[in-house]
């Protein structure tokens, strides 16, 4: 990697007031180096080329700081983390933060597991299995502060996914790579029945790119009834 790669990635942080010190740079490129050699035989990403995931993967994790404090001491869950984003970026970054990560696929996991230990990053913990499994028990269901995910689905269906995990009064934030027009309209229902609201929706373009981006802040405001999620695959197949 080139300095001025480094001092890119950095820049582009500063314009979301986002300073890394020495080590927190010096795992982001260990998590790269990783991400791309575990990639030539696990599929994680089809994106891999330096500058794409520094942009796409890293500082878009990381643009959740436009609609939430993540320096307070959260409790956080990523539903269907991939390799690892947003949810293992943000713990980079901002190590406070109580991080657990679920993915359905085994061999991310293992991908996950592996660069949590090269990292040495403590207070994060990975789960494999179904969020509408694990969503119905005690010891995750309505438990966390925030869950964030960048899963491909609709809003109806990541709400069903997400919003279960959640405290009353916490948040569910989408990352959306593009706009998506009414599916939030058609997403609120949804929402309003596992016991959340719309609070905001954010459209800008990522630091130094034309990249838009959309995130969209669900609050929490009632426990959500006990028959949601539905069972496994429910929630994809049949949208509320």
């Amino acid at each position: 990697m080139s300095q001025y790669d480094i001092s890119k990635f950095q820049s582009d942080l500063q314009e979301m007031d986002i300073t890394l010190t020495d080590k927190q740079i010096s795992q982001f490129l260990v998590y790269y180096e990783m991400l791309t050699e575990w990639n030539q035989s696990v599929n994680l990403t089809a994106i891999t080329k330096y500058q794409d995931v520094m942009k796409k993967h890293f500082i878009d994790s990381l643009s959740l700081v436009k609609v939430y404090d993540v320096k307070s001491r959260s409790s956080v869950i990523d539903v269907g983390t991939g390799a690892g984003f947003p949810g293992l970026a943000l713990k980079i970054a901002f190590p406070e933060m109580e991080l657990t990560l679920l993915d359905s696929l085994n061999k991310r996991i293992h991908f996950l597991n592996a660069v949590i230990e090269r990292l040495k990053l403590f207070g994060i913990k990975t789960l494999h299995g179904r969020a509408e499994d694990y969503a119905r028990q005690d010891t995750y269901r309505e438990q966390f502060d925030l869950c964030v995910s960048r899963a491909v689905a609709n809003l109806s269906t990541l709400s069903e996914y997400c919003l279960p995990f959640v405290k009353k009064d916490g948040l569910f934030i989408s990352y959306k790579s593009e706009k998506i027009g009414e599916e939030w309209k058609a997403a609120e229902k949804a929402i309003s029945l596992l016991g959340g609201r719309v609070k905001e929706q954010l459209e800008f373009m990522l630091p130094g790119s034309d990249i838009f981006r959309n995130l969209f802040v669900i609050e929490k405001i009632s426990d959500t009834p006990k028959r949601f999620p539905r069972k496994a695959g429910m929630p994809s197949k049949e949208p509320l």
